[in-house]
Parts: C-alpha cells; sequence; structure tokens
C-alpha cells in the first residue's frame, strides 16, 4: 500500500477535530518534497551500487536503500561492449571493484603499470602522444562476477585490466572513446574513490 495512502488512513485514529489537519499536512508534505524514486541493488539488496549506463554515458552511486547519490558523465569505449581480451570494449554485466589505486596522488598524477608516478598530465603531453589512454588519478579495478561473461577464461575483465579510472580534459565526455576502461573527470574519479568501498558492486549496463 503506497506510503501517503498509509499515512492517511493512520488519521483515523486521530479525534475527529484533528483528521482535517493532519490530512492537509501530510498532502502538503508529499507536494513540497516528493518521494525519491529508489533503484535497489538487483545483486545484493540493501547494499549500496554503482550502476553503469553506456547508453546514456552515466555512472551512478546509489546508496543501500538504492537512492542515487551521486551522477556523474562518463565515457566507455569507442570500440563498443565486449568481453575478449584484446577487443578493447568495456565489458557488460556484474562487476566488483576488487583494487583501488592513487589514493592521495595529487590530480592529473599519471598512473602507469599501475604504479603512482612522479609525472602530471598536461594538454601539452597530450598534445604530443595524441593516441595515448591515460590512466590518471585514481583506480578503481574491476572484476568480472558472471562465469563465462566477464569472469575466467579469454572474458576475465580483472586480467583485461578494465578500470573506472581518471582521464584529461581531451576526453569527449558522454560519448565513447576509450580503450575499454570506463572514464571519468579527475575530481568525480576522485571523489568515486573516497565515497565506493572495495567490494562493492558495480553493474555495467548497456541498455541504460
Amino acid at each position: 500500500m503506497p506510503w501517503l495512502l498509509l499515512c492517511l488512513l493512520g488519521t483515523l485514529s486521530l479525534p475527529a477535530w484533528a483528521q482535517d489537519d493532519a490530512a492537509a499536512m501530510i498532502l502538503n508534505q508529499e507536494q513540497d518534497a516528493p518521494l525519491q524514486a529508489t533503484h535497489a541493488n538487483p545483486r545484493h539488496y540493501g547494499q549500496a551500487w554503482i550502476w553503469i549506463g553506456v547508453k546514456s554515458q552515466t555512472l551512478r552511486l546509489l546508496d543501500d536503500w538504492g537512492r542515487v547519490q551521486k551522477e556523474y558523465v562518463v565515457s566507455t569505449a569507442k570500440n563498443g561492449l565486449g568481453e575478449t581480451t584484446g577487443s578493447y570494449q568495456t565489458p557488460r554485466g556484474w562487476h566488483t571493484v576488487c583494487d583501488k589505486i592513487g589514493a592521495g596522488a595529487a590530480e592529473n598524477t599519471i598512473i602507469f603499470r599501475r604504479r603512482i608516478t612522479p609525472w602530471k598530465y598536461t594538454p601539452e603531453l597530450h598534445a604530443q602522444y595524441p593516441n595515448k589512454d591515460w590512466i590518471l588519478t585514481r583506480i578503481l579495478w574491476l572484476c568480472g562476477q558472471e562465469p563465462g561473461l566477464n569472469q575466467g577464461g579469454n572474458v576475465d575483465s580483472y586480467d583485461r585490466a578494465i578500470y573506472i579510472h581518471g582521464a584529461g580534459d581531451h576526453v569527449p565526455w558522454g560519448q565513447p572513446s576509450s580503450l575499454g576502461c570506463v572514464r571519468m573527470k579527475n575530481q568525480d574519479v576522485m571523489e568515486l574513490f573516497d565515497a565506493a568501498p572495495s567490494g562493492i558492486d558495480v553493474w555495467i549496463d548497456e541498455n541504460s
């Protein structure tokens, strides 16, 4: 039964003189602050999760009630969706964040082979190496959770080094452009890194 109806029915237990005032107050609260839509974690109900929409090129962080806490624009693979090693495509399905790399690193720090370097990304550096897929600032390394789809054999997301990671200002945000990973703006990935614990569920959804 809808929450609003339950509240209205509850007013029936009040004295008659108070019922009209209570019902009016409930209706005003509903109009002034409508209930927020929720999207409960389909894999582990009651747990926070990350929902990546490939069509919308968005990443949403949801709390354990399924309420959207943050929404970011991202960039997935320019080669589209797929799980095979060497495809340079973004894998679909359920993942978890298995490792987090880059805590405390300054914005635009270059991460090379999962090591924090002393070097910083600049537009001038990108101009010298325009085809390089810069991995910057933070990494959330994804493990596939669906055997045969994104886990094991030649479709293993972890072995493919599929990350959520920071990227430079040259990225065309909201358009697929990566070599398989999910790129984020540096400030955004820093915020997500701090908010999302290791082990959080991540759903890469091709239809949203």
